[in-house]
């Protein structure tokens, strides 16, 4: 679990990386522009991260399952080299989705006013400037949208039918309470970056808002990536034994000065 959370937070520093840091410098601009060569970049490695992390929650919930399900066969089913696979993998299908999109998007041909409404760069976004005929860009987009978003979604949503299934067999109410504790953080986290997410890139165009769009942006984009550890470490009974220690070192040393 600590593997995969290790490379969940490094993935949501990137992930926060890509856009906050333009983002901040614009508040302090008249003028908010942003170069043709860094929206791409930025488009790369947004959507990089983004289809990374669809991947990487789907294989910690398999993990959870494992953990569960079959407790017994956890050593061999997650091993230190499934681990490094899953992980792996995850980044793979992240850069290779990023990589198809970001080169069918820098050979549009883009005119107008070239303006984003917008605090960040999305292939979306960009395929409504150009005056190229976008089909295979919208079809890419929409095969993505169901191998790199739907598929995992799905596969967590089956993986935890599944635990609650085994959950809700055990007989002792302790027992049920410790099984759900090792997956309530995950879940809490899946529901929150799926349901923002499918919002965000799902949601019908009839009763477009641009305000609506910016702020779910800035809820999938932002505030999701900084709420992940947060939660991790209300739930997590390690954590909260450290940062109990840490706070009793400092009310005995605060005594002692006194």
């Amino acid at each position: 679990m600590y593997y995969f959370l290790s490379n969940l937070s490094f993935l949501d520093i990137c992930y926060t990386s890509t856009t906050v840091p333009v983002m901040l410098v614009n508040f302090f601009r008249e003028k908010k522009t942003i170069s043709y060569e860094g929206c791409l970049s930025q488009v790369f490695f947004f959507v990089t991260c983004a289809g990374t992390e669809c991947v990487l929650l789907a294989a910690m919930a398999y993990d959870r399952y494992v953990a569960i399900c079959r407790p017994l066969q956890y050593p061999v089913l997650m091993s230190v080299t499934v681990c490094a696979y899953l992980v792996a993998g995850s980044w793979l299908c992240g850069l290779v989705n990023s990589m198809t999109h970001t080169g069918l998007t820098a050979t549009l041909s883009l005119c107008g006013p070239n303006q984003i409404s917008h605090f960040l760069c999305d292939v979306p976004l960009l395929l409504k400037l150009s005056c190229s005929d976008t089909s295979v860009n919208e079809s890419v987009l929409h095969v993505a949208s169901a191998t790199i978003g739907l598929s995992p979604c799905l596969f967590t949503a089956v993986s935890y039918i599944l635990i609650i299934s085994a959950i809700l067999k055990i007989p002792s109410a302790q027992g049920r309470s410790k099984a759900f504790s090792t997956c309530a953080s995950h879940l809490t986290v899946v529901v929150v970056f799926f349901g923002t997410a499918n919002f965000n890139y799902d949601r019908p165009d009839v009763g477009y808002n641009l305000d609506m769009d910016i702020l779910v942006s800035v809820l999938f984009c932002i505030v999701t990536p900084m709420l992940n550890p947060i939660i991790y470490s209300l739930r997590n009974k390690e954590v909260k034994g450290e940062l109990k220690k840490l706070a009793g070192k400092h009310g005995i040393s605060s005594k002692i000065s006194t």
